[in-house]
């Protein structure tokens, strides 16, 4: 269970590669030159940011779905479980027309995380410009705050499951499903992205999340009767 929970996080993060180099590129190329002229450090920086900003997802889901299991045994249970597992592929369906770009609705979600991120969002900046690679880790770790609403939609996927343990191995699957397109900068992200803006790419990776979603409401339904 926890390897397919795992595997399907990765491939949301895969597949949703084009938005995260939309919205972290910038720092991430910033990062990949910041400490020229060694090239070597550059790449760490950047390696180290993608572990902090990917150890801030893992913590997010072991801690929200943990907290997830005391609210659904005071809530009543197994059928408050299955309503929130419903909530979680609908949140998915949204992100399958979000990628595919037939309705940017998540939009909304992502302003509704500007109020948390107000607050976290000075400690980022507090270690910017960077002036060692080793201060790329707790970079990564606060940006991985950003609201996001790819971010925000795996996470109450890992909130569903009610269990610590299912929610971490989820947002770590996520997260390094967004590892290979962070990793490139310059040249290489920009024929990424091309790529990943195609049509076929973003209606086929819709399709697949929204297939994903559906099998989940499915059998959500199945246990409510």
């Amino acid at each position: 269970m926890l390897i397919n929970d795992f595997l399907s996080a990765f491939l949301i993060g895969l597949l949703g590669a084009g938005h995260c180099i939309g919205m972290c590129s910038g720092i991430a190329s910033a990062l990949s030159f910041s400490i020229n002229p060694d090239q070597k450090n550059g790449l760490l920086s950047l390696l180290l940011y993608n572990l902090g900003r990917i150890t801030s997802y893992s913590v997010a889901g072991f801690i929200f779905a943990a907290s997830s299991s005391v609210l659904i045994v005071w809530m009543g249970g197994k059928e408050s479980l299955i309503y929130l597992r419903i909530f979680a592929a609908i949140m998915m369906l949204l992100l399958a027309f979000y990628i595919a770009r037939l309705w940017n609705g998540l939009i909304i979600v992502e302003r509704a995380g500007q109020f948390l991120w107000q607050f976290i969002k000075p400690l980022a900046q507090y270690f910017l410009p960077l002036k060692h690679p080793a201060l790329a880790f707790p970079l990564g770790f606060f940006w991985g705050w950003l609201p996001c609403g790819l971010v925000y939609s795996s996470l109450v996927w890992a909130i569903s499951t009610a269990n610590g343990l299912n929610g971490l191995v989820i947002m770590l699957g996520f997260g390094l499903g967004t590892l290979p397109a962070m990793m490139l900068v310059g040249s290489l992200s920009h024929k990424l992205k091309n790529i990943l803006n195609k049509k076929w790419f973003r209606y086929g990776s819709g399709l697949i999340l929204a297939l994903f979603a559906f099998q989940t409401i499915y059998i959500a339904l199945i246990q409510l009767h």
